[in-house]
């Protein structure tokens, strides 16, 4: 309002509220926030300012937690510290001093080496933990509970002056599953990002937390959409337990995720539609059901028969920040639906991301010819979920489910998909 904005205090301050309206509004016990990059970044900043300042503010109730790589000179075969020390350095130019440091490393790190650490970067013997790689992520956490991270944690804090032995059964119990398991699972994603790496990283995880669960090794196969053709769809998807159609934006890559859908729905594979996974589903089937030949959605071309479509062309929007459903919504189930029946109840509340959505026009077309409309927006009858009930598992969602999967609470689609797969 013509005012001057500074980054200090105004852009300083504005961090600073971000990161304690978790604790005060949404009364967390505790909050993390990371700040990615290396110490001395420009685009960082801002936000080491801003922690500079919480932890000025706070006393006691914030600790710094910082990560440093040791590398390890094979020439010469030994670690070496200095990164650290200098990491460490830039942090105390910048007024920050790290309560405790995590040290990542390919090889152990003995305990003169820390002490080293310790003495020259003023941080207490006991709280120099080292990361070491480990065969497995989820073995991380409980590598460095035994190096009493969560315990020095706390008594920093001021919440445990001794140390306290966490519970971690469920996350001991999920590694012996996932050790345990010899069978395997072959589940398809097909996407267009799948040669980075974690670009589905969040869908990759939850699967892999689903085939665990389900007493199975995962064997995640990435099928590039763009590649996929009517004459080689069955040579790519054989020997597939279950498919998985992948969200994202964008026209590339949508006529393959169709044309796998096709194939899918067909040969009665078990198949999950995320989004624009969800969104392909609806055009194959305006495509090939009902024969609108030309059915798309208008994020691709301009067609006659836009089964996806804008959120403000379908509902009344009162701004322009109602064009994109955001975070948390709530989802009604039909009672009788196999969506209900794999989540256990009527109502939840899904995580969205997404300004396209099924066009409630075609919804009674698309009931009589066999794919159901299972969950809806009790707001904006917006669809959720569509099923086909005919089919042994066949189910697109409009959100996005790995968001709420867990080591210790693996979400119930991603679970159900996964034995669906076994038993096909």
């Amino acid at each position: 309002m013509g005012k001057t904005v500074q980054i200090i205090p105004h852009i300083t301050d504005e961090i600073k509220r971000n990161i304690l309206v978790l604790g005060q509004k949404m009364k967390y016990d505790f909050v993390i926030t990371e700040i990615g990059g290396v110490a001395g970044d420009i685009e960082s900043l801002p936000f080491l300012e801003s922690v500079r300042q919480l932890r000025w503010e706070l006393g006691g109730d914030c600790i710094n937690v910082h990560l440093t790589y040791v590398p390890y000179l094979a020439a010469a075969k030994e670690l070496k510290t200095k990164p650290t020390q200098h990491s460490v350095k830039k942090l105390q130019e910048l007024g920050i001093q790290p309560d405790v440091l995590v040290l990542r490393t390919e090889h152990d790190i003995n305990e003169d080496m820390r002490k080293k650490v310790s003495l020259f970067c003023n941080v207490s013997p006991e709280a120099v933990i080292q990361c070491k790689d480990a065969p497995c992520i989820y073995e991380v956490p409980l590598r460095m509970q035994k190096q009493g991270l969560d315990a020095v944690i706390l008594r920093k804090l001021g919440m445990a002056p001794e140390a306290t032995n966490s519970d971690l059964t469920k996350w001991n119990n999920f590694l012996a599953k996932k050790q345990s398991a010899t069978e395997d699972v072959k589940i398809a994603l097909v996407g267009k990002y799948v040669e980075l790496q974690d670009a589905y990283k969040s869908i990759s995880e939850s699967l892999l937390q689903a085939a665990v669960y389900n007493n199975r090794v995962l064997k995640l196969v990435s099928i590039q959409s763009e590649n996929l053709t009517k004459e080689n769809v069955a040579e790519a998807l054989q020997g597939m337990d279950g498919v998985l159609v992948a969200p994202g934006s964008g026209p590339r890559g949508v006529e393959g995720k169709i044309i796998a859908l096709e194939y899918c729905r067909t040969h009665n594979v078990p198949t999950l539609g995320i989004v624009l996974g969800m969104q392909c589903m609806a055009i194959e089937f305006a495509r090939n059901v009902l024969g609108l030949t030309d059915a798309n959605s208008t994020e691709m071309a301009s067609t006659k028969n836009n089964v996806i479509d804008l959120i403000e062309t379908l509902t009344v929007v009162s701004s322009e920040n109602e064009y994109i459903r955001s975070g948390a919504y709530d989802c009604e189930i039909a009672a009788d639906s196999l969506a209900a029946q794999i989540y256990g109840k009527t109502s939840i509340a899904e995580r969205h991301r997404n300004r396209y959505e099924f066009n409630n026009a075609y919804k009674e077309e698309f009931e009589k010819a066999g794919m159901r409309i299972s969950g809806v927006n009790p707001e904006t009858g917006l669809a959720e979920i569509m099923e086909i009930p005919s089919l042994k598992w066949y189910i697109g969602v409009q959100f996005h489910p790995q968001y709420r999967s867990s080591i210790e609470k693996p979400h119930p689609l991603f679970v159900n998909f996964v034995k669906a797969a076994i038993e096909k």
